[in-house]
């Protein structure tokens, strides 16, 4: 089931892990509650936050503002296992982060002042509660050039949920057969390839592993033409 702004309320991923998968290990609350209170800090009035995965197709959060933009030093990889959200711990799939080194598109969007603490917890409760990123404030720059300071998430290597730099055929194969109570990693590659092609950001590295992620779902069942997610 695709997840709701109401289950982030009710806080249903963390109680969700607690309840079928209690050896996975959560992020402790202190460092959880001090990482938060960090980011309200640092916002100082209006947060611009950088979407780059899930978070452009599925915001949830209530923003006043969007803008295409981009960041330099990073990069969109699948880099994280998901071991309930689009797997399990047994077959994890797999999800994206930013990892360092080169260059990722995505969107800014602006949180208003008033909202930051409400929206914010809820993305913590969306994003933080194993503590496989590092929430941080960076540099990016919209489709004018203008430069934002905004909040993102960078995978954290060497947390156990940190896949690393995987062969391109590995995450294939991941993609195509992972599945989890959110629903298919397939499923969460070809919206986030759709977003960005529907509004021009030309991933060329992950368009290359959505092709071969439909072959591979196409193999699995030959009737299988357009995946679930696809929109042809």
């Amino acid at each position: 089931m695709p997840l709701t702004r109401a289950d982030l309320e009710a806080d249903l991923l963390r109680r969700n892990y607690e309840r079928h998968h209690p050896g996975l290990a959560l992020m402790p609350p202190e460092a959880y509650h001090g990482s938060l209170e960090a980011a309200i800090a640092g916002a100082g009035g209006d947060l611009w936050l950088f979407a780059y995965g899930s978070l452009i197709w599925n915001p949830l959060f209530h923003y006043v503002e969007r803008r295409a933009a981009a960041a330099t030093g990073l990069h969109r990889r699948f880099c994280l296992w998901s071991r309930m959200g689009r797997g399990t711990p047994e077959y994890p799939g797999l999800m994206l982060a930013l990892d360092e080194g080169g260059h990722c598109e995505g969107f800014a969007f602006r949180i208003d002042a008033a909202r930051v603490r409400d929206e914010l917890t809820l993305i913590w409760r969306r994003e933080m509660t194993l503590g496989s990123y590092d929430p941080r404030f960076v540099e990016v720059a919209d489709g004018r050039g203008r430069r934002l300071r905004a909040l993102t998430f960078v995978a954290r290597p060497g947390v156990e949920h940190y896949a690393g730099h995987l062969p391109e055929a590995t995450v294939v194969e991941v993609l195509a057969r992972a599945r989890g109570r959110l629903g298919s990693a397939a499923d969460y590659l070809f919206e986030t390839a759709r977003c960005l092609r529907d509004h021009r950001i030309d991933d060329r590295a992950l368009f290359d592993i959505e092709a071969r992620v439909r072959e591979r779902c196409s193999a699995y069942d030959p009737g299988l033409r357009n995946p679930p997610g696809d929109r042809p």
